[in-house]
């Protein structure tokens, strides 16, 4: 398997959310909050994430069960958008709790524990990583 441009937007787009999530959670704790840089970074995570969604759509999975070319990890794209809006709903009602948790729990999920996986090695991204380190 090759790098498509699939691939290669999706991989920028997760790596800049993996890296930009942790700016918009920190920006809003401890005594000096920072509202301008935790709205900022937190659009340009969400841009991120929702980018990271969409471009999975026009990736096939080979390993697994697969419905098409569609295989469980295609399960966190409806997933994910989901607890966006959901994250974004929790704000409108001005539910700051409920929409700090979820933000929380998709950086989470999504970035750390998603992420985790595609550095297995039967992974694309793995085989990618654990080959050029020589370590496979």
């Amino acid at each position: 398997m090759q790098i498509t441009p699939a691939i290669a937007i999706h991989l920028a787009a997760a790596l800049a959310a993996v890296a930009l999530g942790p700016v918009a959670l920190w920006a809003r704790k401890g005594t000096q909050q920072r509202p301008r840089l935790h709205r900022a970074a937190g659009y340009a995570w969400v841009t991120t994430m929702v980018a990271t969604a969409v471009s999975s759509l026009f990736i096939s999975s080979e390993v697994g069960p697969r419905w098409g070319s569609f295989g469980l990890i295609h399960l966190l794209i409806p997933v994910t958008l989901g607890m966006l809006v959901v994250a974004f709903v929790y704000l409108a009602r001005r539910n700051i709790t409920g929409h700090r948790i979820t933000m929380q729990s998709i950086y989470i999920g999504a970035c750390v524990v998603a992420g985790g996986f595609t550095l297995l090695p039967n992974r694309f991204l793995g085989n990618a990583l654990w080959s050029g380190l020589g370590l496979i």
